[in-house]
């Protein structure tokens, strides 16, 4: 058989020709990239929503300083083809989500391959690829863990078929300017108390800053700053921490920087405000004229532990002004230069982190959480690896080569794990599973049984908490079925919204009914069985029936085991030889573990998969076994930010 270059002829023509679509263009979307043009394909398309920002330039090699504020997905285009210019690559700077990439678009590609960076996207993106009947490549990386899968409809498994845990790596950029859920804003809060009163690190700022190129948004005059940095040698800056003590650490002031001139100045950046929802600032003077119970949350009319319950903005303000005197005498009394330590256990500290993370979701129309909710929530931060990405970049080729082949029986899940496995291997390729059976998105009838209380749910509350976050829909139609077609929800803007404030047994709803939830964007429909149950525990406001309990999975093995969380072991810190790094990086068939799911140890609890989520390009990482499992993961709380 002919060969052009490493390729079958055949092969080759059918890469020459085949349209693919690259969701992502940031860590590993940056090296896919690359990867398709040098491999031959020529026919690419690229959608990424973001911008880049300066903390993207260490590891998104496509991207330099002059390009920051720019799209991601136009500049990949623009860098790429310089490696190939006769590639025919077309970039939209947009939301994947967005109704105008319907199933009919994603028909028009032979493949599909993801390198996002968040859960909601790739629930869509996974539904989307079900419904065309599109092979999908799924990747993800987080610190030195990384994995890449294939999906195909009525083959595989699809990425909704196991649960997942709870999201724990977020792009830096999202938590800087644009959070979107409250754990974006749980991280910058900490990020806050480290810059006003702990050890200060420059990657860790919390404001825009408007001296750096990076604020600019014009692009002219993003290179015009950028120039002005290289001549003076860099940007002269006040941190956060000179800058509050100059104030004396004055709780007002420093509230209105934060949450009103900071929040303003990201308002001047209208290009970042188009397809979300703008802040709303916050000014100390208008919080204080606020009624006490004005924008109370709570979401009990029974008063629980302090704890768990939501204050209202202008308690938020209060317990922030008094959590910032307390930290400001503590920092005192230990001296010039002193520095404190953020620990969840401290209530000085738990106090401001909880009021600065609830003004901020606040400010970005979030509902906001309870200290006991941040608490549970706070973890520890471990950094992007770009060499991950590049790695699991060149599999999504690789596997995407067997699919085109007509191979796709050949496709394999392959994990890649931060210390060698027994058998000296740093990639563990595995088989892929079957669909199961009773998944509510690839099964041939999606079905579940929730267990709430009629009498107490709102209508608001199974759309936005139960349909969009937990089944992951974006626009459902929600019709009761009850002989009649009673339309309980309506995508149409406006059409349903009386029904929003009123609790569900009001329409008739009770032990027993069934209701059908439609996303025509998805092509989509889940039969929803509704459980009534008024013994639910404490501030459980729903259950899934048959939902997988949160407890550790035994794994029997010939092998004393011990798990590999979040790329942390036992203290074995990673070799910084080149050269030993790329003798370990093997893949060996005849090595190949018999199933991903008979081999992985789960490392939250819910599934029998150990599933990893979301890095900056977020991830379903193995567990490898090499010891004893006596020092079982104190970083089971870490988030790794990108």
């Amino acid at each position: 058989m002919a060969l052009v270059g490493s390729l079958h002829k055949e092969l080759a023509e059918t890469i020459s020709v085949c349209r693919v679509l690259v969701v992502g263009a940031g860590g590993i979307g940056c090296e896919l990239l690359k990867n398709l043009v040098l491999t031959g394909f020529s026919n690419i398309e690229v959608i990424d929503l973001d911008v880049i920002d300066v903390s993207n330039l260490n590891r998104q090699f496509l991207f330099q300083k002059k390009h920051v504020g720019k799209s991601k997905a136009q500049v990949a285009k623009e860098s790429v083809l310089q490696f190939c210019p006769k590639a025919n690559i077309t970039a939209y700077h947009d939301s994947v989500m967005n109704p105008d990439y319907n199933v009919e678009f994603f028909r028009n590609f032979m493949l599909v391959m993801n390198a996002l960076d968040n859960r909601a996207a790739r629930n869509h993106v996974n539904r989307m690829c079900l419904a065309a009947d599109i092979p999908l490549i799924e990747s993800g990386t987080a610190g030195y863990l990384g994995q890449v899968a294939v999906i195909k409809k009525g083959v595989t498994e699809c990425y909704e078929c196991q649960p997942k845990p709870t999201q724990k790596t977020f792009p830096g950029c999202t938590i800087r300017n644009t959070p979107s859920e409250p754990i974006h804003c749980i991280v910058w809060a900490k990020y806050l108390y480290n810059q006003l009163f702990g050890e200060e690190d420059a990657d860790q700022e919390v404001s825009p800053d408007t001296a750096d190129p990076e604020a600019a948004w014009e692009p002219a005059e993003t290179a015009a700053r950028a120039g002005a940095s290289n001549e003076d040698g860099d940007i002269k800056r006040v941190s956060t921490k000179t800058w509050a003590k100059s104030t004396g650490y004055d709780p007002v002031k420093l509230f209105n920087k934060l949450f009103n001139d900071d929040i303003k100045y990201l308002l001047t950046m209208d290009k970042l405000w188009k397809k979300r929802k703008a802040p709303v600032p916050l000014d100390w003077n208008e919080v204080q004229k606020l009624e006490e119970s004005s924008d109370l949350q709570v979401e009990s009319s029974t008063a629980g532990l302090k704890d768990q319950q939501v204050l209202d903005i202008k308690s938020c303000s209060q317990l922030f002004a008094r959590s910032v005197e307390t930290l400001r005498a503590q920092l005192c009394e230990k001296g010039d230069g002193a520095e404190l330590v953020w620990d969840k256990d401290d209530p000085p500290a738990m106090d401001f982190v909880t009021s600065a993370s609830n003004l901020r979701m606040h400010i970005f129309s979030m509902n906001m959480k309870s200290r006991f909710d941040v608490k549970s929530m706070a973890g520890n931060i471990i950094p992007a690896i770009a060499t991950t990405n590049a790695v699991i970049a060149g599999l999504i080729v690789l596997e995407g080569l067997k699919i085109l082949s007509g191979n796709i029986e050949q496709c394999k899940t392959i994990f890649l794990n931060k210390q060698p496995n027994p058998r000296k291997k740093l990639l563990v390729p595995c088989a892929l599973d079957p669909p199961n059976a009773n998944c509510y998105v690839c099964a041939s009838r999606p079905e579940v049984t929730v267990k709430l209380n009629v009498h107490q749910t709102l209508v608001l509350s199974l759309q936005d908490k139960i349909l969009k976050e937990k089944f992951g829909m974006v626009a459902p139609d929600v019709q009761i079925e009850d002989g009649k077609g009673t339309i309980l929800i309506s995508s149409e803007e406006g059409e349903t919204q009386g029904n929003n404030s009123k609790c569900l047994s009001e329409f008739g709803i009770r032990h027993g009914s069934q209701l059908q939830a439609d996303d025509f964007l998805q092509d989509y429909t889940l039969l929803v069985n509704v459980l009534h149950c008024e013994d639910l525990g404490k501030d459980v406001e729903f259950e899934v029936v048959g939902d997988t309990p949160e407890k550790p999975i035994e794994k029997t093995t010939e092998e004393p085991a011990k798990s590999i969380a979040n790329g942390s072991d036992d203290g074995a810190q990673p070799s910084t030889s080149k050269a030993q790094d790329q003798d370990d990086v093997l893949i060996v068939d005849s090595d190949e573990e018999p199933s991903s799911s008979s081999t992985d140890v789960n490392m939250e609890g819910p599934n029998p998969k150990r599933k990893l989520e979301e890095g900056h390009e977020s991830v379903r990482a193995k567990r490898m076994c090499t010891d004893p499992p006596a020092a079982q993961q104190e970083d089971d709380d870490i988030i790794a930010l990108d």
